[in-house]
């Protein structure tokens, strides 16, 4: 197990304002979400925040956003000091991520009589996709669509509702999103399959410097492999999510999501 080696130096990279600054992104229901009794934001990002914060010896706030795409420009703009994303090249440019932590599926959703069957029937000039704006499948189906046109809704939860309401043909988001969508929405199926895997990683902006990506690198194996993010994914009642594989070779960012 690769073991956290944390400095002053380091918690200063991490916390230049004296606490630990924790994008959150309620966008993807897998990592984060409201609490309906409290409020508060909950899930295995809150958790994975919370205790890097411990290890630190910080306290934490939370800055807690609706898009990922707020999450990751209040990264890059150094109004947070870590956040939860998936890996793209466009968000590595000013972020150093971390390997995934966990693995989600992309799929793609249609109404129950629409003749598209595969996942490759998708791309076509006769067919609109609706996809949340600045999500991961946004950055990822803007490069792999050649014919398509993308629709972009507000945020990764409005997507099935945009899609209805614009009498679009397709709609692009996390499973388990899409199949509660789903289950609310009569005459809607999902296709079978995806059309790519999400790595959702760590991150921190690229100006805190290698020292403290490689401690951010650590903290994300040792999790992984102590069975804390497994533990959260199970307390969240999260389905369909997997722990990621350990890695010893890190990128600094610049992978793309698969």
């Amino acid at each position: 197990m690769t073991m956290i080696t944390i400095t002053p130096e380091i918690i200063s990279a991490f916390t230049p304002t004296g606490c630990l600054r924790a994008s959150i992104n309620l966008g993807n229901p897998i990592l984060a979400k409201r609490d309906p009794a409290s409020g508060e934001a909950v899930g295995v990002s809150v958790d994975l925040a919370r205790e890097f914060a411990r290890r630190l010896g910080v306290g934490i706030e939370l800055v807690v956003l609706d898009t990922a795409g707020k999450s990751v420009d209040t990264v890059k703009n150094e109004q947070a000091d870590i956040g939860f994303f998936a890996i793209d090249p466009l968000r590595g440019e000013g972020i150093l991520f971390t390997a995934a932590y966990v693995l989600i599926e992309g799929c793609y959703l249609v109404r129950a009589a629409s003749p598209i069957r595969r996942n490759d029937e998708v791309d076509n000039a006769a067919y609109s996709v609706t996809v949340g704006a600045g999500s991961a499948y946004d950055l990822f189906l803007s490069r792999e669509l050649k014919q398509a046109q993308i629709v972009r809704a507000l945020s990764s939860p409005a997507v099935v509702e945009t899609f209805l309401a614009g009498h679009h043909d397709v709609a692009a988001g996390v499973r388990q999103q899409l199949e509660a969508d789903a289950q609310r929405e009569p005459g809607l199926r999902l296709l079978p399959g995806r059309f790519m895997v999400i790595e959702q990683a760590m991150g921190t902006p690229k100006s805190r410097g290698r020292e403290a990506q490689a401690c951010l690198i650590a903290y994300v194996e040792e999790m992984k492999a102590s069975g804390f993010v497994a533990a959260a994914l199970r307390r969240h009642g999260i389905q369909g999510a997997a722990v990621a594989p350990s890695t010893r070779n890190v990128s600094s960012g610049s992978s793309a999501a698969s």
